[in-house]
């Protein structure tokens, strides 16, 4: 099996935990380490383009889209990476059609895009862990996917994408090394998630 592979059976694993929990710490560090590992097979899979790609192909939406009939689905799952200027998120988004908005403040960011079924995915973060420039903040449709640029305020590295994820992490979450086996950071997060968990946690994970 291929370092691909096995990421992508981590992340079916830590899905189905995350659908089988109860407890809101658990779903949280969860909810990091499916983030992460997301981030890792979409950069394995090819991820973006360079940061000056971007700049030359990027143009943003001039109208709003309100299709008719459409509901709004709430994204969850994403994945995210940094430069020096901007943070990345990736949304897997098959048959996505168009941008049908978009909102950014300084800590907070409000997208909602149309599918092909007319169907409207809107993603809401609003506890950034760093300020971004609004106005230089922006989200692009690709083929089945796309990627929202967060143009960072200052150069610094965030270690998190979310106050929420920073929270999470600090009391006992595991870090894993650069280069490290993406499973022994997975045994070590199920480590403590038995540990901390309750009877119903702890018999899902026996079973895993």
């Amino acid at each position: 099996m291929s370092k691909l592979d096995e990421l992508r059976s981590d992340l079916t694993e830590l899905k189905e935990l995350l659908e089988k929990s109860n407890r809101q710490r658990t779903k949280d560090l969860l909810s990091v380490e499916i983030r992460k590992l997301q981030t890792e097979v979409m950069t394995k899979e090819g991820g973006d383009g360079s940061e000056a790609t971007v700049a030359a192909t990027t143009t943003r939406p001039t109208s709003t889209v309100r299709p008719q009939g459409g509901y709004d689905l709430k994204i969850s799952n994403y994945g995210w990476d940094q430069s020096d200027k901007f943070v990345k998120i990736y949304i897997d988004l098959p048959n996505v059609r168009d941008l049908a908005n978009s909102e950014f403040t300084a800590k907070s960011l409000n997208v909602t895009f149309v599918s092909k079924d007319d169907k409207r995915h809107n993603l809401i973060i609003s506890t950034l862990l760093k300020p971004i420039v609004p106005d230089e903040s922006y989200a692009k449709v690709k083929t089945d996917k796309v990627v929202i640029f967060l143009r960072k305020s200052g150069s610094r590295h965030w270690p998190t994408l979310t106050d929420t994820e920073k929270k999470a992490k600090e009391p006992r979450a595991p870090k894993m090394e650069e280069g490290a086996d993406p499973s022994s950071g997975l045994m070590d997060l199920m480590k403590q998630m038995y540990e901390d968990g309750d009877d119903d946690m702890k018999r899902t994970i026996a079973k895993a």
